[in-house]
């Protein structure tokens, strides 16, 4: 691998502290300080990703590069770093927070300029991993490894996983924070983004009024990141807040489009270049619930169910709008810029509802028609992705019965079955209105509509199977979800199986990791 070819931009351009010391502190000022990966004296590699290998400009794996995806024996040209940010964790205000687990050997230009930062996740203690040990466990890796390259392929804006490797130590784990702590083992991820910057890191340079230091960064992502914004003086800040805006809102979008519920979206967690990031207690949808939250952390309050992204989502760009307030300082533009968020978010929403019905555009009505599609759902408890998939082949004789007898959480009684008639009969109805043909309405179905989802259980299992040995399903998940608007398994396509109902890690997971 051209391992050669990594620089690093960011401590060049930031301050930073330069002790390498991993006693855990604050770091007032700096926007970094660097900090050597653990070493590991046994990693066996379990998955590389060789396509995005080449595609960012590290080329083909050889043996010898084992060590560098674990952070051993690193050349002179890498000098590892973490970085620096706060943020709001479930409402309230944290302070100082930074890159805990996770540690970047750096930037890599690919030979067409594109650039990617590399990192390092699990491979060691940082001066931000607040009495932890930094290091991570091979369930959260396989996870993260996964479910970003799932995403990237439903053509969901996301952080990307490069390789997955076992560390050779054992990390003791509360997964279920029960007080049963059990030793598990241990894995690096490496990760790769175009940034991973996120709306903490202003949070913490705007909170600490280093406002040098904030304009500094707002200057380097608009630069690096965002080549549209061609404005200058404070007009390109305002130009700044509102491009987040915009992809934060897609984003969203995009996670209703095929059914992602994050699980945890801290502000701390949030991306300035609008990307899924930080794959923790995350899940895809089994059921339709819009008051669903995978993450145990997050009940009974349900802050980040599935149905409250979008408002989450507005809220966080309200501490974000805070904190670039020294720099755009025009509290009417942010304020009609956050509330502009909803109007674009909710317009969008209802636009990809549109097409994942096989709609011709958004007619008067169609909100009712989404809304009363929403209660049959979850009274029906109807699963998300298997519900489109069976409207894609439904014909006007269809046995609904047959059709959606496997789609349902819950036996369908007869009254049931009537209301599911019901809203075919009304479904039908609306797509006579369409000025597009069957064809072109059931291809656009099958372009929104994924045939298939990385469902937790799925991963559950997969990670069962690796910790004996094997590997046959984590290349049978990794095809599939390298074409998930396909059926290449017929067996991965069912919903999720009533024995792993209550099973952790299959239904709901904690942030142990």
């Amino acid at each position: 691998m051209n391992i050669e070819r990594i620089r690093q931009p960011f401590i060049e351009n930031f301050p930073g502290d330069f002790s390498n010391n991993p006693m855990q502190r604050n770091t007032p000022k700096v926007l970094f300080a660097t900090i050597k990966p653990a070493g590991f004296d046994k990693p066996e590699l379990i998955a590389f990703n060789e396509v995005l290998s080449e595609e960012i400009g590290l080329g083909k794996f050889q043996e010898k590069d084992l060590d560098f995806l674990v952070g051993n024996n690193l050349p002179e040209n890498i000098q590892t770093y973490a970085t620096a940010y706060a943020g709001h964790q479930f409402g309230n205000w944290a302070g100082q927070l930074g890159d805990g687990r996770a540690i970047l050997a750096g930037e890599i230009t690919n030979d067409a300029g594109k650039k990617t930062e590399i990192q390092w996740k699990g491979a060691g203690a940082t001066p931000y991993s607040r009495h932890a040990d930094g290091r991570a466990v091979l369930r959260s890796s396989v996870r993260e490894y996964l479910m970003s390259e799932a995403m990237y392929h439903l053509g969901v804006p996301t952080t990307r996983a490069l390789s997955l490797a076992f560390t050779g130590e054992n990390v003791m784990r509360d997964i279920m924070y029960s007080g049963n702590p059990q030793l598990e083992k241990g894995a690096v991820v490496i990760r790769t983004a175009e940034s991973f910057l996120r709306f903490g890191h202003f949070e913490l340079m705007s909170a600490q009024r280093e406002y040098n230091n904030l304009q500094e960064l707002a200057d380097f992502t608009i630069e690096n990141y965002y080549p549209e914004i061609t404005s200058t003086d404070s007009l390109k800040y305002k130009d700044f807040f509102e491009n987040i805006c915009t992809r934060t809102a897609d984003l969203m979008v995009e996670w209703f489009r095929v059914g992602f519920v994050h699980g945890v979206m801290n502000t701390d967690n949030m991306s300035v270049l609008g990307l899924t990031i930080d794959y923790g207690p995350y899940s895809m949808m089994d059921e339709y619930d819009l008051n669903f939250t995978p993450n145990t952390t997050d009940l009974p309050g349900r802050r980040y169910a599935f149905g409250k992204q979008g408002q989450i989502a507005q809220w966080n760009l309200w501490q974000l709008a805070n904190a670039l307030h020294p720099l755009i300082k025009d509290e009417k533009f942010l304020e009609n810029t956050l509330n502009n968020f909803g109007t674009y978010f909710w317009e969008s929403h209802d636009q990809m509802l549109c097409k994942k019905f096989g709609l011709d555009q958004l007619r008067k009505g169609d909100e009712d028609f989404f809304t009363s599609w929403q209660g049959l759902m979850q009274e029906l408890k109807l699963d998300y992705t298997l519900f489109f998939s069976r409207l894609e082949s439904l014909a006007p004789d269809s046995d609904l019965k047959e059709q959606f007898k496997d789609v349902s959480y819950i036996h369908l009684n007869e009254e049931m079955l009537a209301k599911l008639s019901h809203f075919i009969t009304t479904y039908e109805a609306r797509l006579a209105l369409n000025s597009i043909s069957k064809e072109d309405s059931v291809t656009m179905i099958k372009k929104t509509n994924p045939k298939f989802i990385l469902r937790n259980y799925l991963l559950y299992e997969c990670i069962e199977e690796i910790n004996t040995g094997k590997r046959e399903m984590l290349e049978k998940l990794t095809k599939a979800l390298e074409n998930p608007y396909q059926e290449l398994y017929s067996e991965f396509s069912g919903k999720r199986p009533s024995g792993y109902d209550d099973t952790a890690g299959c239904s709901t997971l904690s942030c142990s990791s």
